[in-house]
């Protein structure tokens, strides 16, 4: 990263650094793709159960993650204020995090798992697949967490191509292992949709071991890991990660468990409707990663020019971005609409799976624009360490707002599925209408002695 000086700059640092970042973040999303594309050609039941274990898997997952991801903007405040004695130690505790959130997800899941799917109604095999599903991730989530770790470290000093081009040698390794278990190939057992999550958990340790051996072996990342700064605990570090991380991680959870949620409460529907549901909800969520790659580039940018305490410019990076994602998201959603009935056909062989799929795709451009807003604008307020409020509105913006519009226009006005979309939209636009207000009120009130914990 470095300081710029004009528009076309500032435009060019921030696709230099949303490019390998959107890379990276389509390549992990790949993961999930090809665990639901290759589980849906196996045949709808599989499918079925991937997405019933993903609904339960994902908000644990990105809530957790987004805990660990608070020490990207720690990284780069520290970055801009040329604190570099620091990083280490933000980084050995982000490390010591991931380790205790994993052995805690490991013990729950034990415990949880079965009563968990019992109570969800489910026909005995989407039940079984879920849970095979599930138990196949568990032996990749030790990695999983540490390289989230890993990479927001990477992301925090602006090298987002070391990140990329690992993702990038082990998605043909996710690939592989998802047709040979899947499908019961060369030799290996067939799994169906369970392969998938245990091809997850093998590609995930290749990505840790990839990460681990660049950040000991290369500079500059050599310079803050050595044997002796893992000998150093500080509940000052600790306690800096969780204060920003656990709202971070709380805005993240209220949305993906209203995801979650919403999957539940549609797989009382027939498998059918269950198999298009999801196959959409992928391929936007595919799409998705646009402008939450856009998010995690500002996220460092805005930190890093607020570390530098250059705050006119961190507030030109948080609009341009922002504004940037939208129109880009314009875009795509119209050409998915357009090629709908193309894409549904990614996902499944069976007709009127395909042709629920695409009436879904239709409802989903508004839903997909309405997010394109709400995660740009939250991420900008990362930069800012401005996190508390954020996840206070994404609470009431899904769980208030959005779950019962859906519920209301799915059950009382006869819209089916297709109510549950309209909710999903009418809450993301009101996150991101709300978190823009935050936004602007916390630029228009820094000083040059700013400091978040000002601003309240």
């Amino acid at each position: 990263m470095y300081q710029t000086f004009t528009i076309k700059q500032k435009i060019k640092l921030i696709f230099i650094m949303l490019i390998p970042i959107l890379i990276t973040q389509l390549g992990m999303f790949s993961m999930v793709f090809f665990n639901t594309v290759m589980s849906g050609k196996y045949n709808s039941a599989d499918l079925a159960g991937v997405a019933i274990g993903s609904s339960i898997w994902n908000p644990i997952f990105t809530g957790l993650s987004g805990i660990l991801l608070a020490v990207s903007p720690i990284v780069a405040q520290r970055f801009g204020e040329k604190k570099m004695k620091e990083l280490s130690n933000v980084l050995i505790h982000g490390i010591y995090l991931a380790i205790m959130i994993s052995l805690i997800v490991l013990i729950l899941g034990f415990f949880l798992l079965n009563p968990i799917l019992n109570k969800m109604n489910l026909s005995s095999s989407v039940q079984r697949i879920a849970f095979d599903y599930l138990v196949g991730l568990s032996f990749g989530i030790f990695p999983l967490f540490l390289f989230n770790v890993l990479r927001s470290f990477i992301y925090g000093l602006g090298k987002t191509r070391v990140v990329m081009v690992i993702l990038l040698i082990s998605l043909p390794i996710n690939l592989f292992f998802n047709y040979v278990l899947i499908f019961g190939k060369w030799g290996f057992p067939e799994l169906g949709g369970a392969g998938a999550g245990y091809a997850s958990s093998v590609t995930e340790w290749v990505m840790v071991g990839l990460t681990l051996y660049v950040i000991k072996a290369f500079k500059p990342f050599s310079e803050y890991t050595s044997v002796s700064t893992f000998k150093q605990f500080s509940f000052k570090y600790f306690a800096e990660i969780l204060k920003i991380g656990v709202p971070m991680g709380l805005s993240t959870f209220f949305e993906t468990s209203m995801f979650a949620v919403v999957t539940i409460l549609i797989s009382t529907y027939a498998v059918t409707t269950i198999a298009a549901y999801q196959a959409a909800l992928n391929f936007i969520s595919f799409i998705y990663m646009i402008p939450f790659s856009m998010g995690m580039a500002l996220t460092v940018l805005v930190g890093f020019e607020v570390g530098a305490k250059r705050y006119q410019d961190a507030k030109i990076y948080s609009w341009l971005g922002a504004s940037l994602a939208v129109l880009i998201a314009i875009i795509f959603g119209v050409l998915v609409v357009l090629f709908r009935n193309e894409v549904a056909g990614f996902y499944s062989n069976e007709q009127a799976v395909i042709r629920l799929t695409s009436n879904f795709l239709i409802y989903a451009l508004f839903f997909h624009i309405s997010d394109a807003i709400q995660v740009t604008v939250q991420s900008a307020l990362r930069g800012y360490r401005d996190v508390n409020l954020a996840f206070i509105m994404t609470l009431i913006a899904y769980w208030i707002i959005c779950l019962p519009a859906g519920y209301f226009m799915a059950n009382f006005m006869n819209q089916g599925a297709t109510g549950y979309w309209f909710g999903l939209t009418i809450g993301l636009l009101a996150a991101g209408i709300c978190m823009s207000i935050r936004l602007i009120y916390i630029q228009k009130n820094k000083f040059t002695s700013f400091k978040v914990k000002e601003v309240v």
